[in-house]
């Protein structure tokens, strides 16, 4: 039966056995935070059933980073779990999200509107020409307009004007296409399903991710249990902010 003045729980035999509390823990596999004193509950969601340890884990500081700019830290789990565990060492720590996190620290720069319209503008303009380039250029080299011309002449036996119903037809199926193909028009979405763009992405952003995991534990500079960090950081683990 437990003591519930000492929150033990006693044998048969008599002896008393200390209760282990177990600590959740996940964390996504890339995070960004915008200030030098990163604790756990920065980059990890945690849950414990002794509310006190949870609140005194979560500010714990894992690193103190000391240079400007961007920089960008790997982390692996270990490191995490063994910090826990100087303080906490009859603590259980479960983890259920990624087994390396990468930190990217990045200083917070206020921008205003019209600049942020005036990416947004050329972004669109440069994507609209660019577009519009490559079906024209796919359409001279295929040689569309000749092909339209040969199926009506075909089909009607009639000389083709250069503006018909395939003309029109086709411009309205690219439309079509392109609508369906990234399943939104603006902020409207057709379905719930991802559109290819994101799915592309995703990819894109899954083998970065991959790529500086790997290359910093070839070149030694993951922050894991045999480390003490990396230059510009601290990772001594203390809790103060």
């Amino acid at each position: 039966m437990p003591d519930k003045t000492t929150g033990q729980k006693k044998t048969t035999s008599g002896t008393q056995v200390r209760r282990q509390d177990i600590l959740y823990i996940k964390g996504d596999r890339d995070v960004e935070i915008s200030k030098k004193s990163v604790t756990l509950n920065d980059i990890l969601t945690m849950e414990c059933s002794d509310r006190q340890i949870l609140d005194s884990i979560k500010k714990m500081r894992l690193l103190q980073i000391k240079k400007g700019g961007q920089q960008r830290y790997v982390v692996s789990v270990l490191k995490i779990i063994s910090l826990i565990h100087e303080r906490y060492p009859d603590v259980i720590v479960q983890n259920l999200g990624e087994t390396d996190i990468i930190i990217t620290y990045e200083e917070q720069k206020k921008t205003g509107k019209f600049v942020h319209f005036a990416k947004a503008a050329f972004v669109a303009v440069v994507t609209f020409f660019g577009a519009a380039f490559s079906i024209m250029a796919f359409n001279n080299d295929v040689n569309v307009t000749r092909l339209f011309e040969q199926i009506y002449e075909l089909v009607t036996g009639q000389e083709t004007n250069g503006f018909t119903v395939l003309e029109i037809s086709y411009s309205v199926g690219i439309t079509i296409g392109i609508l369906v193909f990234f399943n939104h028009f603006g902020k409207k979405r057709f379905t719930v399903d991802p559109t290819p763009m994101e799915v592309q992405m995703r990819l894109y952003e899954n083998d970065i991710q991959t790529t500086l995991i790997e290359d910093a534990a070839r070149k030694g500079e993951e922050i894991d249990v045999d480390s003490n960090g990396m230059g510009g950081t601290d990772t001594s683990g203390s809790d103060r902010t």
